[in-house]
């Protein structure tokens, strides 16, 4: 997981045929190292179509997911387990290098309380024997703290960290997320800088979920402490132009971010391309 990829959400949020063709026929085209592919519908994945079309355009992969009401983590540890355990195969069978996102639990999954200790120990169970199966199948496994409105369970990058290391499982990593540190932290750099041990890649997200550099996001601020760390993961661009409806309502995506992917591509892409190479993090003449 290195370089700059993007979200499959730019273009497809199906992994159909068509959207599969679409998206990495579209991410090859722009230039990136890697695309990370929504495994929303880990049963319906066609892996081997899919392996075989980033095969053809050279392009590795991440795939990330949150998991269904019906399998959350913190009520249904067994649940989570079977789900991420089809998952992670699909993953595999892809040729992915690692599924992240929110592997905890849902996207939406608020009970108006704090985590209890009880909701945490079944996630770090469901976690546990998650991170084992990815590693039978050479797979790392990420995980992805989100913001109050989208969870109670894991908001920071110390609350991420602290789950990481009650694991020990050595294939975890920590997978932050510009949008999220935005609300949550208190400086994104110091989010950066408490997750520094663990964190291996992490979303480049505007303050809105739009087009980066046209919101409020410090992305000077982002970018040197990731110099500063010596951060050499993977850069995904992700920006949620195309939701349905079951997304889009546990992200709170209500109005179109921007007016359509091109223009997150053509404005976005080269604005953090050259914020990464002016810290350092690329060379001033790479794509990616």
């Amino acid at each position: 997981m290195r370089g700059f990829g993007v979200h499959t959400s730019m273009w497809t949020m199906s992994w159909d045929a068509d959207g599969a063709a679409r998206a990495i026929a579209a991410a090859k085209e722009s230039g990136m190292d890697f695309i990370e592919i929504a495994l929303l519908d880990p049963a319906s994945t066609d892996a081997a179509l899919g392996r075989r079309l980033l095969q053809d355009a050279a392009l590795p992969a991440v795939c990330s997911l949150g998991l269904p009401e019906a399998v959350w983590a913190s009520r249904n540890p067994d649940g989570a387990i079977d789900f991420l355990r089809l998952a992670l195969e699909k993953a595999a069978a892809l040729g992915a290098e690692a599924l992240s996102g929110v592997t905890y639990g849902g996207i939406g999954e608020r009970s108006g309380l704090p985590p209890t200790q009880a909701e945490l120990d079944n996630v770090a169970r469901a976690l546990e024997a998650a991170a084992k199966i990815a590693h039978r199948h050479g797979l790392a496994f990420g995980i992805e703290p989100v913001n109050r409105y989208e969870t109670h369970l894991i908001n920071t990058a110390a609350q991420g960290v602290a789950m990481i290391e009650r694991i020990g499982a050595k294939n975890m990593f920590l997978h932050l997320d510009t949008y999220h540190m935005n609300i949550e932290e208190k400086g994104v750099g110091n989010g950066i800088l408490a997750g520094r041990d663990h964190l291996r890649y992490i979303h480049l997200s505007e303050s809105d979920r739009g087009t980066p550099g046209h919101g409020t996001c410090d992305w000077d601020e982002i970018f040197a402490t990731l110099a500063a760390i010596g951060f050499h993961g993977g850069l995904a661009m992700e920006s949620f132009i195309n939701m349905p409806p079951e997304i889009a309502h546990g992200l709170s995506v209500w109005r179109p971010v921007a007016d359509s992917a091109e223009e997150v591509i053509e404005q976005g892409l080269p604005f953090l391309r050259g914020k990464a190479a002016q810290y350092g993090l690329i060379s001033g003449g790479d794509r990616g």
